[in-house]
């Protein structure tokens, strides 16, 4: 490892990486510098790779990356205690290459995208902590690592810390990420033989699904959970806000539990053995918990910068291509030779004419719309559920009663004003 680069970046996730292998491909010198064992190891992901924006950092990723199922199938569930209304969007031309999205674990994609760095001739360094980012007259000028070596200057650091946004906070950049735009997310990984995946989830050869569901899985709070079909796994898990969590003392992993009993997940899961356990803090605030991205010396790139969409819960896509223009932006400075605040804020330009900023400011309220609307996570599915049990149901009443019966449950329980006023809270918050 030399002492000096063209480039640092901090953090072996799917930003950083991105940035690495964009920045090697046009010949700048660059080093990234993950703490973990590998680049991936304390990444939890099991769940999507979009091939658009993936393809966009690496065109050939997907003959070459390690991935699991290409996803012809997405359903969205709402569940109660013991029953599911279920939607489900089920396309051919998700068969066809080059497939929309495909199931991955991260800890093997970002392991192969380091490999990939490398190749380019980057410099990927694991098992080193940055400590702190050195900085000279208000610009930054290199780090400092847990390494003997010590220091390494760079004209240009890129911070791809992730949602632990130590270095990004001690530059003065960010106040650091607030509780109540933090959710904790916990996964499991489920072996289970590849003709049982397929036969339960109704696969062939490689398809794949994805299911996401809200509902009494959360214990009431603002949460959802997920199963995505790997090749002979399952990746099942749940997210819950953490402030929400800590008001009512509650464990993650208690939901997650809770999750796996629910009946309909239960037959799609039985028999399945654990074979990984892992959680994690995703950032969810948006625009009302970013930091300052562009500083004299200093990008801020993916989840550092609270680049997640979790309406859609998409992260790794928007962290990849925040990473790939933060290296463009760094090869336009440095043939120029400017890496001042100025010439680095080309990056939120780009940031700003993209998919990420657009989507994350259209999304911008709605985490605070769920933690005050908690009875979407209650009430609503317990009365909705109870309304088409009813109306399913076949008994002496004629379908007329049925009608008027349904329409004084709903009532008794939700008094049209009140859900006049959540269905106007729902709009404004999506608009």
């Amino acid at each position: 490892m030399s002492a000096r680069y063209d480039v640092i970046v901090v953090g072996g996730g799917p930003a950083g990486l991105a940035a690495t292998y964009t920045l090697a491909g046009a010949g700048v010198s660059v080093v990234c510098i993950e703490r973990g064992d590998w680049c991936g190891s304390k990444n939890m992901m099991g769940g999507m790779l979009f091939t658009h924006p993936t393809s966009k950092v690496v065109s050939d990723f997907a003959e070459k990356a390690p991935l699991e199922r290409h996803v012809t199938r997405r359903d969205y569930w709402l569940c109660t205690g013991d029953s599911t209304m279920k939607a489900t969007y089920e396309s051919d031309d998700f068969n066809i290459e080059p497939y929309n999205a495909y199931t991955a674990f991260r800890s093997r994609f970002d392991k192969w995208l380091a490999g990939e760095c490398r190749a380019r001739g980057a410099h990927v360094i694991t098992e080193t902590l940055v400590e702190e980012v050195l900085t000279e007259g208000g610009r930054a000028v290199g780090v400092r690592t847990g390494r003997p070596e010590g220091d390494i200057e760079a004209d240009v650091v890129i911070l791809a810390e992730g949602v632990n946004t130590f270095l990004t906070e001690k530059l003065g950049l960010s106040p650091g990420m607030k509780p109540e735009y933090l959710a904790l997310g916990v996964k499991e990984v489920l072996a289970l033989p590849r003709e049982k995946v397929e036969d339960r989830f109704n696969l062939e050869d490689t398809e794949g699904a994805a299911i996401e569901i809200v509902g009494e899985i959360t214990g009431g709070l603002p949460g959802t959970g997920f199963i995505y079909t790997n090749r002979d796994t399952i990746s099942i898990g749940i997210g819950v806000m953490l402030k929400d969590l800590v008001d009512n003392v509650g464990e993650a992993y208690t939901f997650l539990q809770r999750f796996k009993e629910q009946p309909q997940v239960r037959r799609l899961i039985a028999g399945a053995s654990p074979r990984e356990y892992a959680a994690h803090l995703i950032p969810e605030g948006g625009v009302h918990n970013m930091p300052q991205l562009c500083g004299n010396g200093v990008l801020v790139v993916g989840d550092a910068a609270g680049m997640v969409n979790a309406v859609h819960t998409e992260g790794a896509n928007l962290a990849l291509l925040s990473g790939k223009m933060a290296a463009e932006t760094v090869i336009r400075c440095r043939d120029e030779g400017d890496y001042s605040a100025k010439a680095l804020g080309r990056y939120c330009d780009a940031l700003e004419n993209s998919l990420i900023m657009k989507d994350l400011r259209q999304y911008q309220d709605i985490a605070p719309f769920l933690s005050s609307h908690k009875a979407l996570f209650g009430l609503y599915p317990e009365v909705l559920s109870a309304a088409v049990k009813e109306l399913f149901t076949v008994d002496s009443l004629s379908k007329a009663d049925k009608q008027r019966l349904i329409f004084r449950l709903v009532r008794s329980q939700i008094p049209s004003r009140r859900m006049a006023k959540n269905l106007y809270d729902l709009w404004r918050a999506f608009s």
